[in-house]
């Protein structure tokens, strides 16, 4: 074995090792679906307040009553009771490592043991939070006394529960049983303080009935009122993306079935379905970029860097932790795009196909009627890897960023990042490079199957493997067929703009 293939050998090894440990990792970590969830029904909730105005030429209350459902607050509380024994079973499990590692005294268990009682504590008060909104859920179905027993195993479990949480269990109690022993100024400065959205105005509405301020009600329900209007669009917004998306993406899939049956080989989807690139380099080139241009600059290179110049802004602001996000990713790209570039300079030029930018072909068409079809495929899938999972296997950290991101320029920020600077790299890397690279050696179909795979593995989260390697497969056909990487750049940048749009969406409703 030559030195160069034994060093590959070694940072593969470690590339392997890498991925696994952060893939095992995500086992136990819970997905962002669950709280993506959650805002959706906070959304709800606040529909369920909409009062359509008498002077309004149209009335939407039968509208707006199919969107929220026959009973939004017994639907929510399905929707939390779910949310928290999934939190809860990821809490014990976090335990059990904890339990494990509490007998060894190591520097390296020191450290992870701090980072599992960090997410202990994480996941805790999560538990908390959902433990006072699921009592107001509960009281808002008339059912007072099973609310205040939520309350009072709140209360009860102070040893684990923070002040903050056990000190508005005891008000919301108070309130519900119609015993205010708190001024109504303190008790507003808790409740804006430690609940939110919907949760926030059942509780100052319910303050306001026990102290008998009725103008501060009918205030409070007339800025409810607005709010629900408000929400009316974006629940509409949230909903209407995936279902119209969906139908046209069906309707044009199945047409590209039938076609594909009747015409074969004449059909758009048979387009270059066979036709391999003319590789001039061998596997050892191709694996050469996939280890040390994505993996090995992406899990080693860079962590190790950022860890010697100590760049960790967990406790920054919302734009310094945007900036940082979109900072590291750059830092990947130019490592990564580099050693590509030296990699395979010495085979310029190119045989025709590669790396093919043009401007004037019908690239639009190929990326937007793929982004209508990897709606309904990743939806379906997705639906089938929640039941896998059931709310476990961790999902991309810049999701819940980006569900934060109330701030136009941390969300401009994230834009950047994901629909232009991620497509841009992530295409060339994936399926301008890989994919073709696969095709000297495999099918056109097994290259787009393997592609896919490595570009969703490479996302790091268990919970994200099947429906990213469902994009991933129609990024590629999408690539084979139009053989024009701004197709699949586009379709890239239209999904995380759908994704990133959404969360921004949901993040403000609550």
């Amino acid at each position: 074995m030559t030195l160069k293939r034994a060093i590959l050998a070694l940072l593969t090894t470690f590339a392997i090792a890498r991925i696994a440990f952060s893939l095992n990792d995500s086992f136990s970590q819970p997905q962002i679906q669950s709280r993506l969830e959650l805002y959706q029904t906070n959304l709800v909730l606040h529909v369920a307040e909409f009062k359509n105005n008498p002077d309004d030429e149209f009335d939407l209350n039968d509208a707006v009553s199919s969107l929220v459902g026959e009973n939004p607050y017994s639907a929510a509380s399905k929707q939390y009771n779910k949310v928290r024994t999934e939190i809860e079973t990821t809490r014990n499990n976090f335990v059990e490592q904890l339990d494990k590692l509490n007998n060894d005294s190591t520097a390296e268990n020191a450290a992870q043991k701090k980072q599992i009682t960090s997410q202990i504590s994480e996941l805790e008060q999560f538990i908390d939070e959902l433990d006072l909104k699921r009592g107001i859920l509960t009281a808002a179905q008339e059912k007072p006394e099973e609310a205040i027993s939520i309350w009072d195993s709140e209360i009860n479990n102070s040893d684990r529960s923070s002040d903050k949480y056990v000190r508005t269990a005891e008000l919301l109690k108070q309130l519900w049983q119609n015993k205010p022993q708190t001024s109504a100024a303190e008790a507003k400065s808790i409740i804006t303080s430690n609940l939110d959205g919907w949760f926030c105005y059942a509780a100052l509405a319910q303050l306001d009935r026990v102290s008998n301020l009725t103008q501060d009600l009918v205030a409070l329900q007339k800025q409810e009122i607005i709010t629900a209007t408000q929400s009316v669009a974006k629940l509409a917004f949230i909903s209407a993306l995936p279902i119209f998306g969906g139908i046209f993406g069906t309707i044009l899939l199945v047409f590209l079935i039938v076609q594909g049956l009747l015409k074969k080989e004449q059909s758009i989807i048979a387009t270059n379905s066979n036709t391999s690139w003319e590789t001039p380099w061998d596997w050892e080139i191709t694996w050469q970029v996939l280890i040390v241009g994505f993996f090995f600059v992406a899990q080693i290179a860079l962590p190790l860097l950022l860890g010697i110049f100590n760049l960790n802004p967990v406790n920054s602001s919302l734009r310094i932790k945007a900036v940082y996000v979109l900072g590291t990713y750059m830092a990947m790209a130019i490592g990564g795009i580099s050693v590509l570039y030296l990699s395979i300079k010495s085979f310029l030029p190119f045989p025709q196909d590669w790396f093919k930018f043009k401007l004037t072909d019908n690239w639009i068409v190929w990326g937007f009627g793929g982004y209508l079809v990897a709606l309904p495929a990743v939806l379906l899938v997705s639906l089938i890897n929640q039941q896998i999972w059931q709310g476990q296997g961790g999902s991309n950290p810049l999701l819940f960023l980006a569900l934060q991101a109330q701030d136009k320029v941390a969300l401009i920020i994230f834009f950047v990042t994901s629909s232009i600077a991620a497509p841009i790299f992530e295409e060339i890397m994936f399926r301008g490079f890989l994919l073709p690279s696969l095709t000297r050696y495999v099918s056109v179909r097994s290259a787009i199957l393997i592609s896919a795979f490595i570009f969703a593995v490479a996302h790091l989260s268990l919970s994200e493997v099947l429906p990213l390697a469902t994009l991933g497969i129609v990024l590629g056909v999408v690539y084979t067929r139009s053989r024009n990487l701004l197709a699949p750049m586009l379709l890239h940048s239209l999904w995380n703009s759908g994704t990133l749009i959404s969360l921004f969406v949901l993040g403000s409703g609550t």
